[in-house]
Parts: C-alpha cells; sequence; structure tokens
C-alpha cells in the first residue's frame, strides 16, 4: 500500500471516502453476521470477504482467532491486517484464570512493598477477624474447585451462614451456575455431576466458587448488574478505553434471599439470555437501564460526590484487572479487544467484579439496544484505525481526541511515560 495513496485520502476519523476508496481497497470478514457490524463497515465503504481470502479487518470468534495464531495453521498476518481479540483473551476472560492472575497480581505489589497492597483486618460473624486487602478487594473470595477445595472448606467454617455462587469457568450465559449455602449441598453436587470432583480431572471441567454478594444494590426491589465495555488496543504498554454507554441488567423477579428462592435464577442471575425466558420479562427495555439514568437515579438518592466515588472506583477496579494480566498476555500488535465487564454494586456502594466477557453480545434485544451497540463498533473502528481509515499494525494507537467518540481514556502508559519525560526534562532545565 503506498504512502503517496495515504497522503491523499481525504478522510474523518477512519471514515474513508469513496473518493479514497476508488484506490484503495479495504476488505473486511466476520463471523458474526450482525447488522450492527455489517451496516458499519459497509457505511465506510469497506468491501466483504471470506476468511481465506485476502481480508485488512477481520471480526471473530475467540476459537477462530486462536486458530488463526496456532502454530499448527502456520498464518502470519502482514502490516495492514488487524483482528478483534488478543491471542489468550482467556487470561482476563475465564474465570478461573481472571482470580489466578488478580491474586498474583497482588502477591507481587505485596512483595514489593507497594501501598496498593495494603491490608486491614475485618470482623467475621462468627467473631473472628480475617486479612483483607484495602484496595484490591475488588472481586470476592473464590476459589477453583476442584483445586482449592480444602481452601474453600477452611474459609466456609469461617462464615457457615454464608452463601456461595458456583460457575462453570469455561461458560457464559448463566449456564451451569447454582447457589450453595450448606457444605453438604455441595457434596451432593460433586457426587450426582457427571464428573465429580477429582483431583486429576481436567482443569475444562473445573468450577470457580465465589462468596455471593447479598446485600445487593437494589432499584425497585430487584438485582442488577452493570455491563460495562472496555476497549483495549495494547496491553505492553497497557491502553484502554472506557465506552460511556454502558447499562444495568435487571432481575425481573425481586430479590429475596430466602432459601426457597436460592435456586430461583430470576431472582439472582442478571443474565439477559437468562431473564428473557421469565414470565415477567418486558421485552421492550429488555430489563435494562442506562448508565446515565443510573448515574441521575444514584446522584438523586446517594448524592454527586458518592456517585462520582463509586464511578471512579469502577474505572480504578477496571484499570487494576487490566494491569493484573497485562504480564501474560501475548500483546501482538495486530490485536485490539472490547471486553465486556460485568460489576454489581452492594447496597454500601461497593463496585465487585463478577466476570470479563471476551465476546460480549451484539445481539440487539431493543431498539436503544441497536443505537448502543452500532455506535459502540462504529467507534471501537474509529479507535483502532488509524485516521486515513486504512488498518495498520504499525500504527502507534494513540487516536486523537475527536476519533474516540464516546469512548474516554482509561490509561494509555505511553502517553504517561512521554508525560513523565516532558516533566522531568522541563524540571530539569527549568533549575539548570
Amino acid at each position: 500500500m503506498s504512502q503517496e495513496n495515504r497522503k491523499i485520502s481525504p478522510v474523518i476519523h477512519g471514515r474513508s471516502s469513496s473518493v479514497n476508496m476508488a484506490k484503495i481497497r479495504v476488505t473486511f470478514c466476520t463471523d458474526l453476521e450482525k447488522s450492527v457490524i455489517m451496516s458499519n463497515f459497509e457505511r465506510r465503504g469497506w468491501i466483504q470477504v471470506g476468511p481465506d481470502d485476502e481480508w485488512n479487518f477481520y471480526w471473530s470468534f475467540t476459537q477462530n482467532c486462536r486458530s488463526i495464531f496456532s502454530i499448527e495453521s502456520g498464518y502470519r498476518m502482514n502490516d495492514n491486517q488487524m483482528i478483534n481479540h488478543f491471542p489468550n483473551h482467556y487470561e482476563l476472560s475465564r474465570k478461573d484464570l481472571l482470580v489466578k492472575n488478580i491474586k498474583r497480581y497482588r502477591k507481587e505489589l505485596e512483595r514489593e512493598g507497594n501501598p496498593l497492597a495494603e491490608k486491614t483486618e475485618v470482623s467475621l460473624p462468627n467473631g473472628q477477624v480475617a486479612p483483607r486487602y484495602l484496595h484490591l478487594d475488588f472481586i470476592p473470595i473464590t476459589y477453583v474447585l476442584p483445586a482449592d477445595y480444602n481452601m474453600f472448606v477452611e474459609e466456609y467454617r469461617k462464615s457457615p451462614q454464608s452463601t456461595w455462587i458456583m460457575k462453570p469457568c469455561g461458560k457464559s450465559q448463566g449456564a451451569g451456575i447454582f447457589l450453595i449455602n450448606k457444605l453438604s449441598k455441595l457434596k451432593k453436587w460433586s457426587r450426582e455431576a457427571k464428573t465429580p470432583f477429582h483431583p486429576q480431572f481436567s482443569s475444562k471441567e473445573s468450577y470457580v466458587i465465589s462468596r455471593y454478594i447479598d446485600n445487593p444494590l437494589l432499584i425497585g426491589g430487584k438485582k442488577f448488574d452493570l455491563r460495562l465495555y472496555v476497549l483495549v488496543t495494547s496491553f505492553r504498554p497497557l491502553k484502554a478505553y472506557l465506552f460511556q454507554h454502558g447499562f444495568c441488567r435487571f432481575c425481573t423477579v425481586k430479590y429475596d434471599t430466602s432459601v426457597t428462592e436460592l435456586d430461583n435464577m430470576y431472582v439472582h442471575l442478571t443474565n439477559v439470555s437468562v431473564q428473557k425466558h421469565g414470565g415477567d420479562y418486558n421485552s421492550l427495555h429488555g430489563g435494562k437501564m442506562s448508565i446515565q439514568n443510573f448515574r441521575l437515579y444514584l446522584e438523586g438518592t446517594r448524592g454527586r460526590n458518592v456517585t462520582e466515588k463509586l464511578f471512579a472506583e469502577m474505572q480504578w477496579l477496571i484499570v487494576h484487572s487490566l494491569k493484573a494480566v497485562a504480564p501474560v498476555m501475548a500483546n501482538d500488535r495486530h490485536c485490539f479487544e472490547c471486553y465486556g465487564y460485568d460489576i454489581i454494586i452492594d447496597n454500601g456502594l461497593k463496585p465487585w467484579l463478577v466476570e470479563v466477557n471476551a465476546s460480549p453480545s451484539l445481539q440487539s434485544t431493543t431498539h436503544n439496544d441497536r443505537i448502543l451497540k452500532y455506535k459502540l463498533i462504529d467507534n471501537i473502528v474509529s479507535v483502532v484505525v488509524p485516521p486515513d481509515g486504512i488498518p495498520d499494525a504499525r500504527w502507534n494507537k494513540i487516536p486523537d481526541a475527536d476519533a474516540l467518540g464516546d469512548f474516554e481514556l482509561l490509561i494509555d502508559e505511553e502517553l504517561m511515560e512521554k508525560e513523565d519525560i516532558n516533566s522531568r526534562f522541563n524540571k530539569y532545565h527549568r533549575y539548570k
């Protein structure tokens, strides 16, 4: 692709004009035939091709991305190709690996004597005192089963009245999730499961068991969580952006902590894939509230300062979850990723990271949903593609302010480093 063609391209934020497209043919392929993707790419004048053809931009399923990067495939991407997943995205999105990476991150900061790893003492229901991280306590206490079974039992016995939530590590959309409040229930499940707990069984069959957030913030008596979209364009240096149009996902049935409702997933799980099958599901609003309306509700009920603090804590949580996985991520320059963060807020307005999705749903359940997801895809492309609209892995991925659209910068370690160098340079010359 010649530099001459690049220079004469009259474009705005990655949207190539028809003049430019006559000279330069940008091709895309996608495994998801979703209208929010297709219409976005076609509006830019991009031409659809198959995955076996020469493509510039690939919006792929996670498994197809992994096969492209596998050694066996022998595939090598050129400079004008980009793909929407990092090769080992699962370090953040697989439940057991997310927990493992965050625990490792805490320990590393602790060894360094970093104040972020400071601990405090908390009182347990049984009167015992236990250490907890003061700043890095943003995921519920979690164990991977069967490997951590003995540690889980030890923790469980400290608070035998507590409720725990079991999730299969490799599944999504609420599949295979259940709650327990007695150790006997876990043992019964283990006996009846097709693959009972055994140290030798495959990690693919492992589960995470987490302390259930049983004091969630409720609106209208119903439990909800937040879905936030986070775009990562690089892990080393870390560059991440937060989309400003997330939403709350509500349960259709009022929250109830009684034992009789423990198995009622319409009370406990906010996943739309679960709730849409309930008799009280409203297809007009899809059980969703925009993040903007949620912020207004909080400001009206709790005050602006408290609301600002909560939103700042959610951003802090996201940044440190990304820092936790950054050292182990395969940071390929051809890659970017839009993660779906699921966060629950308790009634003390403390945010908890529940899980991270590498393929957040692009299914539009409502009209507002479609508008949001169209804008999300449009803004993603404007951020990851250079200003001339032609995918280029050599680009430094520092978009200008206008190209960000509705994304806001969470962290850019490259810019921070430059600012630090400039600051030290100016300070040196000021006193010279």
